[in-house]
């Protein structure tokens, strides 16, 4: 299937007025509020969402759009066409004055992910990606790294906002990889993550306890810059399943392998 070059155009024009926005707000006075007892919401958020949304129905007006601070949950009914945004991801890094944050647009057609962007407004860095025609930074390709030994691999993972309740699943994986890998990192912000695993930055990424929002775009750019994206019971990656491990590929099955065993799982176990 051919994709209409208009819809990666749309992405891109959104996340850099999205950008724009993010950085209008950045470490000025900001009202934020809570959706739980970590779970933040600023006015950046909101901003960046209602623009997306308003360009969607202006541009595509047959199109879907599933948000973070809009739709919580996948609409009722048949959409040929949906767009998945995070319109700050890493919101508590943001609220905090932290540079580490994104926005992050997917296109889905027909049930198949097929356009994925991440802006970096602070660093500038604009990761785009069309099924099967690769993966790029600023414009130029990018792989995954060729890493092959979990020992010499820098991986990153994140918590969930549910983390307080479920701490000790969570600390018990991520001690494990800190005994077997070179080093493990928690940037705070899902789509960079899955970003720099694009780029061979990391190594490798896993998380749980998370939305389609979070990880859709980052999935697409993964893939086409050469990587590998399953759920952690490591069946085909469903962004609305609500976890992901992500490697470069040749350590993917090591990742999966260190993730199941800690949680206690079996291999293609559904995830609880």
């Amino acid at each position: 299937m051919t994709v209409d070059p208009l819809y990666l155009a749309t992405a891109v024009e959104a996340a850099l007025a999205a950008g724009r926005i993010q950085k209008q707000y950045f470490r000025q006075p900001l009202e934020i509020g809570k959706k739980g007892p970590i779970d933040l919401v600023t006015a950046a958020d909101l901003e960046v969402e209602r623009m997306f949304r308003a360009l969607v129905a202006e541009r595509f007006p047959s199109h879907v759009v599933i948000g973070e601070e809009g739709t919580s949950s996948v609409p009722p009914g048949p959409a040929r066409y949906r767009w998945i945004i995070d319109p700050v991801d890493g919101t508590t890094n943001f609220a905090h004055g932290l540079a580490l944050f994104s926005v992050s647009i997917a296109l889905e057609i027909d049930g198949r992910l097929e356009v994925g962007v991440i802006y970096d407004p602070m660093a500038d860095e604009l990761f785009t990606a069309e099924r099967g025609g690769g993966a790029r930074l600023n414009g130029r390709p990018i792989r995954v790294s060729s890493n092959s030994a979990i020992i010499d691999a820098l991986l990153c993972t994140g918590f969930p906002y549910s983390v307080h309740q479920e701490r000790q699943q969570h600390v018990d994986v991520f001690a494990e990889f800190l005994r077997q890998a070179q080093a493990v990192r928690r940037l705070g912000s899902a789509a960079l993550d899955l970003a720099y695993v694009a780029a061979g930055r990391f190594d490798g990424f896993w998380e749980e306890r998370l939305h389609p929002w979070d990880i859709a775009a980052g999935v697409v750019i993964v893939a086409e810059a050469g990587g590998r994206t399953t759920g952690i019971d490591g069946n085909e990656i469903d962004v609305f399943g609500g976890h992901v491990i992500a490697t470069n590929g040749r350590l993917h099955e090591a990742v999966l392998s260190v993730v199941q065993r800690v949680r206690g799982m079996r291999p293609g176990e559904l995830h609880g």
